[in-house]
């Protein structure tokens, strides 16, 4: 005999966006889904951040199980379990969210509950903390090559270079992936000026942020690692150094006319 589907019993899954780093940037909302969850599930570095609570069970994974780790947490709503999906960020944005969805769309599964919540992106993180550099229209990018092909990502970045766009680029580089910000320099200098201003943001709202801004023409492969992201002005983006010796960087909400 089958078993009673989940929402029948209270089982769902609810993917959770914890920000950057760090509670100050968890919203409310996501806090009290986090305190309700019966059971935990993500990344390992990811679980870290959440309050150990009595009575919850954690259930910690390696990063790159993002399919097997969306379908023992459905299982477990299938269950009747309240079950959270830890991610990072935002989840909808190379995070766990599609991970989740994806499997959920396919039997057994699909009458298993499924919520998406907001988190604060690190795009937005790393703005802040140099002023508003996304404050025009901009594109977002993953240099990682492990889902898709280089010659996609060299494509977009043409396209979005091409299109004066500003661009946030997640997943730069790694220990195992060590030219492709090279490669991005290259391509992004066809169509930007050499003092394009190009934001490196490290473990932003972490114990070891470090933020940078330098020319595009500057831009050294070696100091950015996966725990970096790079936010790359358009033609029109602003950097000013104020009187209290602040570099500020922002792109204005006007473009000129044609």
């Amino acid at each position: 005999m089958p078993a009673p589907a989940a929402a029948d019993r209270g089982g769902e899954v609810v993917v959770i966006g914890t920000g950057p780093a760090g509670p100050l940037w968890l919203t409310p909302e996501a806090r009290g889904e986090l305190a309700a969850a019966e059971d935990l599930v993500g990344y390992t570095t990811y679980l870290n951040r959440v309050p150990v609570r009595p009575g919850q069970r954690r259930h910690p994974s390696d990063n790159k199980v993002e399919s097997e780790r969306a379908e023992f947490a459905l299982d477990l709503a299938r269950r009747g379990r309240r079950v959270a999906v830890v991610s990072s960020g935002d989840p909808g944005v190379f995070a766990m969210a599609t991970a989740v969805l994806e499997v959920a769309s396919a039997d057994p599964y699909r009458e298993v509950p499924v919520r998406v919540l907001p988190g604060l992106t690190a795009a937005n993180a790393a703005a802040s903390r140099v002023g508003a550099p996304l404050g025009h229209d901009y594109a977002v990018i993953s240099l990682s090559d492990r889902l898709k092909p280089w010659e996609v990502i060299a494509e977009r970045l043409h396209a979005a270079a091409s299109a004066d766009l500003v661009l946030a680029l997640y997943n730069p580089g790694s220990r195992s992936r060590t030219w492709q910000v090279g490669k991005a320099r290259e391509l992004l200098l066809e169509h930007r000026a050499p003092d394009t201003p190009v934001v490196l943001a490290r473990d932003v709202g972490g114990p070891e942020e470090a933020v940078r801004i330098v020319r595009l023409a500057d831009l050294d492969p070696a100091q950015v690692d996966m725990r970096t992201i790079l936010l790359v002005g358009s033609s029109q983006t602003v950097t000013v150094r104020r009187g209290n010796g602040e570099q500020v960087v922002w792109t204005p909400r006007r473009y000129p006319e044609s």
